[in-house]
Formats: structure tokens, C-alpha cells, sequence
């Protein structure tokens, strides 16, 4: 985990996406670009990026156990989970964690036989790319598969909302071999929109 910003009360754990091999965690270069972006506006906040130990969805417990370790971390006593492709499950499977209020999900990945019930009496919003798809070669999560997972939460009672970006494509960035994220078109708005749900998520008062 790499944090940024001083220790605080409120915290925002940005959980990585994955693949099928058994291969060593990375961090987020889609995740990278949008706390950059966001954290220096934001001080009161603590923002932490989960890098797996594997970062494979053959491996989601190992995955689901490192998220709640950096939900530990942070320290927040209010977390909200910021899961980008994978790590929207391995949000959904982090939620039940105490001080745990939300999820965002960045072009969920959620499968049909994912437990959703930790979400329960908390919040889910999908933000979703419109041109986001698999295709051969390219990874990504369809708009259907994010909705039909969205809707099957909604259907428990979760409070939420989902939000497609026209024209937007499953990474937000990527990284350049100088190190630094590139961003794709359409950056800007999943910032914007990201940065919408942390100010109201933030902003919320305790029950």
C-alpha cells in the first residue's frame, strides 16, 4: 500500500484490477492518475492504492484479504472503497470491514455468483465507460455485465447510482515506459466524477 496525505479520520482505498495469471501485483496506473489528480485538493483526506501480492482473479481471496489490510492501514475511521475493473469485486468482498460507508465502482468487474450482501447498509455507484468491452487481446468489462451486477445490489436495497461516460474505453490510463501514467480521452471526466462521489461521501454526516 502507498498513501497520500497525512493521516486522517476519512480515508479512500483505491483497489486495483487484475487478470487471469498468477503474476506478481502492480500498481495502478488508472488509479495513479486519478489520486494524483484528486488527493492535492483534497488534504482532510488519506488516500491509500492497494498493490496485490497476486493480483489474479484465481487468487480473490488472496485479493479480498489485502484490501482489508489496507482498509486496516489507512486508519480512517469513515473508508470509502474505490474499486477500478477487479477490484470492483474485490471491493464488494472488502465492504463488510468496519469502517467501511461505500463502494465506487470504476468499470466494475462483478461476476454473477459474487456475493453482493456485504454491501448491504452501505452505498454502490458505478462510473462505466460507454465503449468498454472484451475483445480479443484487449481486456475490459461491458456496460451489461457492471449493470446487471449493480442492478442485482439495487435489488437488496443498496442506495447508489450508475453513471455512464460516453466515448470512455476501460482504462483511464496507462503507463508510459518513462514510468509516469498516460491518460486516455475521457480522464478528465472519470476524475471529475470520481471526485464528485468522494466530496459527497466525505461531506456526509455520521448516523
Amino acid at each position: 500500500m502507498r498513501v497520500t496525505n497525512a493521516p486522517s479520520t476519512t480515508a479512500v482505498v483505491c483497489i486495483n484490477g487484475g487478470q487471469g495469471g498468477l503474476v506478481e501485483g502492480t500498481w495502478s496506473a488508472s488509479l495513479e492518475l486519478l489520486v494524483e489528480r484528486l488527493a492535492p485538493s483534497r488534504p482532510a483526506i488519506r488516500f491509500a492504492e492497494v498493490r496485490y501480492r497476486i493480483k489474479s482473479w484465481r487468487r480473490l481471496d488472496w485479493c479480498i484479504e489485502d484490501a482489508r489490510e489496507a482498509v486496516a492501514q489507512a486508519g480512517g475511521e469513515r473508508t470509502l472503497l474505490v474499486g477500478f475493473s477487479m477490484g470492483g469485486a474485490v471491493g464488494i468482498g472488502a465492504a463488510d470491514a468496519e469502517t467501511v460507508e461505500g463502494l465506487v465502482g470504476l468499470a466494475p468487474w462483478i461476476p454473477d455468483r459474487l456475493p453482493v450482501d456485504t454491501l448491504v447498509g452501505r452505498r454502490f455507484d458505478v462510473i462505466h465507460g460507454s465503449l468498454d468491452r472484451w475483445l480479443p487481446g484487449i481486456p475490459g468489462v461491458s456496460t451489461a455485465s457492471s449493470r446487471r451486477g449493480f442492478d442485482r445490489i439495487q435489488a437488496l436495497g443498496v442506495p447508489g447510482s450508475y453513471t455512464l461516460i460516453r466515448g470512455a474505453v476501460h482504462p483511464i490510463a496507462l503507463r508510459a515506459p518513462s514510468g509516469t501514467p498516460v491518460p486516455f480521452p475521457r480522464a478528465s471526466r472519470w476524475a471529475e466524477l470520481l471526485g464528485t462521489r468522494i466530496d459527497a461521501f466525505a461531506n456526509a454526516t455520521t448516523a
